[in-house]
């Protein structure tokens, strides 16, 4: 190991104690073996905290959308019936039949959105529990831009988020797109990418670039978007009020580097979750099996969970902890992290003191 090697090592371990120091990270659920029960889950993805206090978060392969009760530790079924298909619409949302939902996430007025990755649409359930489709055919494709979503096409829907203008963004990924739709008119379009997965320009339009694997994307409190390039190994900032695309970190290249440093510099691998909070932005760097934090004042990345081996554990020393492809990230009020720890079969909180 050369000189340079050695101090950036030395930077990194130190960063790690002082950390582990004033962190912890800790099972809410799950017993590392998948499964439906009161107490475990199996494969889960998506995660948010929804109006009602309660942890929303998309149990992949069991089909369903559960409900997690911090205060009481009880769960219960919010949609999906567990057989994988695509039933239901205009019935009740337990009752539908789900495939591969992959992200769930509510509007101002209580009402929660479903990307459900293999049926290539987005769902609706309503304040009611009733379900039923918003965007898609359920035929893989590419079309119906100007007209409604429910009869436009898409292909393999990942990730969605809501702005503030209350119009949902998808990430459209076999399309190499995001569409956009209105929620008051039902109107889609697409919003950025071109079909092509290339890399996008700093300071780039949004419309008419290019996107390489849009895979996620997360809201600030101002209503800029922060996206995730999968297959860019890259994240985005889409300025708002500029309509432009700002490089926040990823060298392009895949790998595991650059901790400490700017994070325009690092490699990633695969990212495929987002989280924002003050000041911060959280990445689940899928493939590395860590979760990474910018400091968006300084650009500065580091690792905040997870070795960069793939396993399961031990708590509660964040740095010693393994994980396995995380997918999902949510931050609270409290300053709480939670991680969907995808194929540990658990969801893990994190504290962010310090």
């Amino acid at each position: 190991m050369n000189r340079r090697a050695f101090l950036g090592s030395l930077f990194v371990l130190a960063g790690a104690t002082r950390l582990s120091a004033s962190a912890s990270v800790s099972t809410l659920v799950g017993n590392g073996a998948p499964g439906k029960s009161d107490t475990q889950v199996n494969n889960p993805y998506g995660i948010v905290i929804g109006p009602d206090g309660g942890l929303y978060f998309c149990d992949l392969d069991n089909q369903m959308i559960r409900r997690f009760d911090l205060a009481t530790k009880t769960m219960r079924v919010v949609a999906g019936n567990g057989v994988k298909g695509r039933t239901g619409d205009g019935g009740p949302a337990t009752e539908a039949s789900l495939n591969m939902p992959h992200e769930i996430q509510f509007d101002a007025n209580g009402n929660a959105y479903i990307a459900e990755r293999d049926n290539h649409i987005v769902r609706k359930i309503d304040r009611r529990g009733t379900i039923s489709t918003l965007a898609g055919t359920g035929v893989a494709g590419y079309s119906g831009d100007g007209g409604p979503a429910s009869a436009a096409m898409l292909n393999q829907p990942h990730s969605i988020a809501i702005g503030n203008d209350n119009r949902l963004l998808i990430c459209d990924i076999g399309n190499q797109r995001i569409r956009r739709v209105d929620l008051a008119s039902g109107r889609i379009e697409t919003y950025a990418g071109t079909g092509v997965a290339q890399p996008a320009p700093d300071g780039a339009p949004v419309a008419g670039t290019p996107l390489q694997g849009p895979r996620t994307m997360v809201f600030d409190a101002a209503g800029d978007c922060y996206l995730a390039l999968r297959e860019g190994n890259a994240i985005y900032r889409i300025d708002a009020a500029r309509q432009t695309l700002h490089h926040v970190a990823g060298s392009g290249k895949q790998g595991y580097s650059g901790d400490g440093g700017p994070a325009t510099a690092a490699t990633l691998a695969g990212p495929k979750g987002l989280a924002w909070s003050p000041g911060r932005l959280y990445i689940a760097d899928t493939e590395n099996h860590v979760i990474r934090q910018i400091d968006l004042a300084s650009g500065i990345i580091t690792t905040i969970l997870g070795t960069g081996e793939r396993g399961d554990g031990p708590e509660t020393d964040p740095l010693a902890c393994r994980l396995s492809r995380p997918h999902g990230l949510f931050v609270d009020r409290a300053n709480t992290l939670y991680v969907t720890d995808s194929e540990a079969h658990r969801i893990r909180v994190m504290s962010l003191r310090g």
